[in-house]
């Protein structure tokens, strides 16, 4: 009797132990949600560019507007201070590559956005774009808010 209590002490023992360690060293990975105008609206933040941070002090956010098919985006790349340009959006399948493509254009005539960009991934919290015609041109986004004091408030 006493050594079928002890197997089972022993087999609990190891039995939590082996679970314990099992859900401290495997991540979960994030689910893919599905490329929508809906799932993409709202705030993000360029957090990597071809797979790098941005220099120190840079930034890029984009605000997708859905009811709208509208964004304004607030960044710094190419200015000293803050520059907020606005636009439309238009998100489609590429029947050819079998893909949700995110085009754009800027208002006051400025033009079209420089690529195309394939939605590889997108999750609730991150974007991953990536430039048509050029693979290696990859733009990895993450759900943000505007610092105030970016967008002047």
């Amino acid at each position: 009797m006493m050594k079928q209590i002890l197997k089972i002490m022993i087999a609990a023992a190891l039995l939590l132990g082996t679970s314990s360690c099992d859900n401290t060293t495997e991540e979960q990975p994030v689910p893919e949600i599905e490329v929508t105008t809906n799932n993409i609206s709202g705030t993000w933040k360029l957090s990597l560019w071809n797979n790098q941070p941005l220099p120190e002090g840079s930034f890029i956010y984009i605000d997708f507007v859905r009811s709208s098919s509208t964004y304004t985006m607030y960044q710094n790349i190419d200015s000293f201070g803050t520059r907020t340009l606005t636009g439309r959006f238009t998100l489609y399948v590429d029947e050819e590559i079998g893909a949700a493509v995110l085009r754009g254009d800027y208002d006051h005539g400025a033009g079209e956005w420089n690529h195309r960009y394939i939605v590889e991934s997108l999750t609730a919290t991150t974007m991953l774009l990536v430039a048509k015609d050029n693979a290696e041109d990859r733009c990895l986004y993450e759900r943000s808010d505007i610092p105030a004091e970016i967008i002047g408030e």
